[in-house]
């Protein structure tokens, strides 16, 4: 079926809940069990066991996740910082080397260099345009390679088939992740192009309105033990509402991202007509470096991507944020609402320079009417150039 049908149908079983269409909420933390052969015999990974490892409302949110994704097994944790450092110390010890992409997440770079460095894992940056030249980079106690494509705040494609296949030559157990929150499985399918563990921020468009934190990773059958195995001493299960909640969010997905992404485009193409604006960074573009890969590799685009304003000062970029309608400040993106915050990547490089130039902003098209927020737009850019 196709994956819209799959949103719909996914993590159901109304003949086991009295007909009900959507799965229910079952909260616990004991469990209790008929005898003591049962007791005896009851584990983590089989079923319902305590309420940390999660409950049938925990599990149907997981096997959606993993049939949408097409992996072999999907953990669901309280936050998508949470997935990816679980994921991290499921996989690696003391001792290994970890290779992360230079346009990682923020608190993914801050983990890998900080807590993880004081565990003994030394961890370094790559070129994320780098495609196969990582095979260079692989060391005997490379254990790790994590990828995100695009970058979540400069937007770089990935070659992920050249860099799957460059590690994989080298070393096949060496561990591929990545962070596929901004495409989805919807827009981008990461086990079709070779890597062994996704993980994503459910928070984002799985949840889709701003009220739930949650993380998933979902492994291929060669790193679902570890993954799990990991997962299970170092996270907790969310909580068994905000699985509901995501299930909910599942159901509307496609219908959500299609409009995050026309809208999103639509917008686009209208700042790169704007004279206040230097370039836009959206990988859907054709102006964009990496269109090429963006086309080969993904079905679609979201609504996040960011534009670098022309030369101006910090004046300019308060008075034009500080007095939008419509575009919220905030950290997050996904949900609904339309977001628009400065961004300065350049103290989270170190393979890589970001250039100099004019303030950069990172833009989340919500599901606002197109004209409302490109007037509300209009009106920020007068602020600053009034500001000027």
């Amino acid at each position: 079926m196709h994956d819209e049908t799959l949103l719909t149908t996914l993590g159901r079983a109304p003949q086991s809940n009295h007909g009900i269409v959507n799965p229910p909420v079952q909260r616990a933390s004991t469990i209790l069990y008929p005898s003591v052969d049962a007791l005896r015999a009851a584990r983590p990974d089989r079923g319902v066991y305590y309420g940390r490892y999660g409950t049938p409302t925990t599990f149907a949110l997981a096997d959606a996740i993993t049939a949408l994704e097409g992996g072999a097994g999907t953990f669901v944790v309280n936050s998508g910082k949470t997935a990816i450092v679980a994921t991290l110390l499921a996989l690696c010890k003391a001792g290994d080397h970890l290779l992360v992409t230079d346009s990682a997440y923020g608190p993914t770079r801050a983990f890998s260099s900080g807590m993880f460095g004081r565990y003994g894992v030394e961890a370094d940056y790559y070129d994320p345009r780098v495609g196969a030249g990582i095979g260079d980079l692989l060391r005997p106690e490379t254990r790790l390679v994590f990828l995100e494509s695009p970058g979540s705040l400069t937007f770089e494609v990935q070659d992920v088939p050249a860099i799957v296949r460059a590690v994989k030559s080298v070393n096949p157990d060496i561990a591929i992740v990545i962070d596929n929150t901004w495409a989805t499985a919807l827009r981008y399918k990461p086990f079709d192009h070779g890597v062994d563990v996704v993980v994503q921020a459910a928070t984002k468009y799985v949840g889709g309105h701003s009220d739930l934190m949650m993380g998933l990773a979902t492994a291929n059958e060669r790193f679902l033990k570890p993954v799990r195995d990991g997962l299970m001493e170092v996270a907790g299960a969310a909580s068994p509402d905000d699985c509901w909640l995501a299930l909910r969010g599942l159901r509307t997905m496609a219908v959500r991202l299609d409009r995050h992404e026309a809208s999103g485009m639509e917008v686009a193409r209208w700042l790169e007509d704007r004279d206040e604006v230097a370039e836009v960074l959206h990988p859907a573009l054709p102006s964009h470096p990496d269109h090429a890969l963006f086309k080969r590799d993904f079905k679609g685009a979201s609504g996040l991507f960011a534009f670098r304003l022309k030369p101006g000062n910090d004046r300019q970029t308060k008075a034009m944020l500080d007095g939008m309608d419509l575009f919220g400040m905030g950290y997050s993106w996904g949900g609904y609402e339309s977001l628009l915050i400065p961004a300065n990547p350049a103290p989270l490089r170190t393979a890589t320079a970001w250039p100099d130039g004019g303030q950069l902003l990172r833009i989340h098209v919500g599901l606002e009417a197109l004209d409302d927020l490109t007037k509300d737009l209009e009106a920020g850019f007068a602020r600053w150039r009034e500001a000027a």
